[in-house]
């Protein structure tokens, strides 16, 4: 088979492991090397179908011998398959790399043969990268469940991020989808990346030049919409896993009818993209707000409400701690303000020692008072002719945008790629982060 088929059939087989995210670790070009790693960031740029395109995002294989339902990829799938032999891919990358079409790889694969002899062919590519090419540039890795732990270490020292796909957010729903697969063979080796990133930095403090094992840490992604499990199911799951195997990121994938089987979703049956979304927004609530899941969802509420955001909908149902005073309130609470973002925290945290701080100086520092107005007061004044009501604060956060999403109004799930659906404050929102 012809290169250029392989690297249309295994890029093509890639796009639906999602990872797009920065480098997180930082290299400097050496002498006698090529390419550097930048921790702020490496630049994504996006397909239309929500790929990144800034690194070669591939597989090193499509065969699999397994046979999970929702993929592309199982054996009992008719599609074609291609194998990369390590240096024809480590060329590749090379080649592709030194006419600024990347700036990194992301190296998955299906199974092939065994984990063992998989994980192999992808050290063979990655030890080419690294010592024949002198490849420094940002790599990311999947780890193969199953494999052994000698050459998940081997990885680790060759790739910056590595990744643990969980795939599925409870055991139940893998037997029933992923046969082939348990919750144990998963989480196994995202235990071992831990404790070799924890063991690693030891080794670093006391010796300088000692080899980084994924010094960017890892990652993991789930599959949304393809069982019955809730919102509440798949954030406990999320927290846990930031909590005991210190993950970098959850990366959440709306399910894409790609595949037919009797037990999944009908192909017919659009990605649930705004739940995707929500996710994400309860995500960073969880990282870098302070929230608990157990404050965002319970039993009785287990999914996520379609027109306002986690945070909204937490501090709606939440009247009784609000309104805050601007010029006193704890920084943790001012975080949890609808529409201060952390980076509005930290001004009028800063602001706020040299002098006390009105709805004016506010917006000079950059605060949207959109959505916070009717949560806050400044000098124990709430903004002028505002009156505030439960049922008014939550029809003024639901924009007519948003209500005719509301079930009653447009059964279809909203789709995030229609113009009239997205917002230049939705987008700021995805880049930034700042709910």
């Amino acid at each position: 088979m012809e290169l250029l088929d392989k690297l249309r059939i295994l890029a093509d087989a890639a796009k639906y492991d999602v990872a797009c995210t920065s480098s997180g670790v930082d290299r400097e070009g050496g002498p006698g090397g090529i390419g550097s790693a930048v921790s702020c960031g490496i630049c994504h740029s996006f397909a239309a179908d929500g790929r990144c395109i800034s690194l070669l995002k591939v597989l090193q294989s499509n065969a699999c011998v397994y046979d999970c339902k929702y993929c592309v990829n199982r054996r009992s799938n008719d599609t074609p398959r291609a194998t990369f032999d390590p240096r024809e891919l480590a060329d590749l990358t090379i080649q592709f790399y030194r006419r600024n079409y990347i700036e990194g790889l992301f190296l998955s694969s299906g199974v092939v043969k065994t984990p063992d002899y998989t994980c192999e062919l992808m050290i063979r590519t990655l030890e080419l990268l690294r010592n024949e090419y002198r490849f420094r540039g940002y790599i990311h890795a999947k780890a193969i469940p199953g494999a052994d732990d000698a050459l998940l270490r081997k990885i680790g020292y060759l790739a910056d991020r590595m990744s643990v796909n969980i795939e599925l957010p409870s055991q139940s729903s893998l037997a029933l989808l992923a046969p082939d697969k348990s919750k144990t063979d998963i989480l196994r080796p995202m235990g071992f990346i831990r404790s070799g990133i924890r063991e690693n930095s030891s080794d670093l403090v006391r010796y300088r030049h000692a080899p980084a094992f994924a010094p960017a840490g890892q990652s993991t992604q789930m599959i949304v919409g393809a069982t019955p499990d809730t919102d509440y199911q798949i954030l406990n799951l999320t927290q846990s896993l930031y909590r005991k195997y210190k993950l970098k990121r959850v990366f959440f994938s709306a399910y894409t009818p790609i595949v037919s089987d009797r037990l999944l979703p009908a192909l017919t049956t659009k990605p649930p993209l705004l739940r995707e979304h929500r996710l994400y927004q309860a995500d960073w609530l969880l990282r870098f707000y302070g929230f608990d899941a157990s404050e965002l969802l319970d039993e009785a509420h287990p999914d996520f409400n379609p027109v306002l955001d986690p945070k909204c909908n937490w501090a709606v149902n939440h009247m009784e701690q609000f309104p805050v005073e601007i010029n006193t309130a704890p920084y943790d609470m001012l975080l949890r303000v609808p529409g201060i973002g952390v980076k509005s925290a930290k001004r009028i945290w800063e602001a706020r020692r040299v002098s006390s701080l009105d709805f004016a100086g506010l917006k000079k520092i950059g605060v949207v008072l959109k959505r916070a107005q009717y949560f806050i007061t400044c000098g124990g004044r709430m903004a002028e002719g505002l009156k505030i009501t439960e049922s008014g604060v939550l029809n003024a956060l639901v924009s007519e945008r948003s209500a005719s999403f509301l079930p009653q109004n447009r059964p279809e799930q909203l789709s995030l790629f229609q113009p009239e659906a997205v917002t230049g404050e939705d987008v700021k929102k995805c880049l930034t982060g700042q709910i």
